[in-house]
C-alpha cells in the first residue's frame, strides 16, 4: 500500500512540485488576457459550460478535506493534496471571474449557484488511498480531455480569454493526472495484482465528482457540450493510462471479471 512506500511517494511529490514551481505556475491576474474579453461575443452556451465546470470546482473544500483526512499520515500524499487544493481553487476562481466579468452571470446569480452547490456534500467514492489514486488518474485525465476540447472550441471561435483559461487549467489537470499515474506505478511495483484489482474496481464504479451532486449534471453536460463521450473516455483516458502503466487488456479483463463476481 502507499503507506509502505513513503520515500518514493515523497520523491514523486518533490518532482511534481519542482515542475509546478519552475514551469507551470500561473496567475489569474497576470496570465489571462482579460483586456481581450469581448462580452458581446460571449454566448449562453459558453456560460452553461463554464458554469458547470465552475460548479464542480466549487467542491474543492470537500475534495481536499476528505482527501487530506485519508492521507494525512503520508507526507508526500498529504502535501500533494494541499498543493492540489490550491491549484483547483484557482480553477474555480478563474471560471467565476470569466462568468462575472463577461456579464454572463451576475453576482446575485453566482451567489445563488454557490448556495445550490454548497447544499450538497461530496464524499470519497472509494475507501483506500490506492483506489483514490486510481480514481484521481481517471478523473483528472477525463477533466483534462474535456478542457482540451474546450480550448480548441475557444481557439476556433477566436476567444483568446477562454483559450488561455482552458490552456492553464488543462495543463494543471494533466499534471495532476501524471502524479496519480506515478503513484499507481509505485503501487504496481509492490503489489501488481492488488493494484490492478483496485483499478478494475474503480473503473467499474467510476463517475465524475459532480454526478449525483450537481442538479441535472449529465443532461447539462450533454446539452452544453461540456462533457466527453464514453468512447472518448475509453480511447483518450483509459487506454493511454493502461499503456503508460504497462497493464495489458487481458490483465484488466481478468480483474474486471473477478470484480463482477465479487459484486
Amino acid at each position: 500500500m502507499i503507506s509502505s512506500n513513503r520515500e518514493r511517494v515523497y520523491r514523486a511529490y518533490l518532482e511534481f512540485l519542482e515542475t509546478a514551481e519552475n514551469k507551470r505556475r500561473w496567475s489569474i491576474f497576470n496570465d489571462i488576457p482579460w483586456d481581450a474579453l469581448d462580452a458581446s461575443k460571449s454566448t449562453e452556451t459558453e456560460a452553461q459550460r463554464v458554469e458547470l465546470f465552475c460548479s464542480e470546482e466549487l467542491y474543492v473544500p470537500d475534495y481536499s478535506s476528505n482527501g487530506l483526512e485519508m492521507v494525512r499520515s503520508i507526507f508526500g500524499m498529504a502535501w500533494f493534496q494541499t498543493c492540489w487544493a490550491l491549484e483547483e481553487s484557482r480553477h474555480g476562481l478563474v471560471f467565476r471571474e470569466y462568468l462575472t466579468r463577461s456579464g454572463l452571470r451576475s453576482e446575485a446569480e453566482f451567489a445563488a449557484m454557490e448556495s445550490e452547490v454548497f447544499a450538497n456534500v461530496w464524499k470519497l467514492p472509494f475507501e483506500t488511498p490506492r483506489k483514490m489514486a486510481c480514481y484521481g488518474a481517471l478523473q483528472e485525465g477525463a477533466t483534462y480531455t474535456a478542457y482540451r476540447a474546450q480550448r480548441e472550441l475557444a481557439r476556433n471561435a477566436g476567444d483568446r480569454v477562454l483559450e488561455s483559461i482552458f490552456f492553464h487549467v488543462g495543463r494543471d489537470e494533466a499534471a495532476h493526472a501524471g502524479f496519480y499515474r506515478t503513484i499507481i506505478e509505485i503501487e504496481l511495483s509492490e503489489d501488481r495484482e492488488g493494484t490492478i484489482s483496485d483499478l478494475a474496481c474503480v473503473l467499474a464504479n467510476f463517475k465524475m465528482p459532480g454526478d449525483g451532486l450537481i442538479r441535472d449534471y449529465r443532461r447539462r453536460l450533454a446539452s452544453s457540450g461540456a462533457g466527453i463521450s464514453p468512447r472518448a473516455f475509453l480511447e483518450r483516458v483509459v487506454m493511454p493510462l493502461l499503456t503508460t502503466l504497462q497493464i495489458s487488456r487481458d490483465e484488466l479483463k481478468i480483474a474486471m471479471k473477478k470484480q463482477a463476481l465479487a459484486d
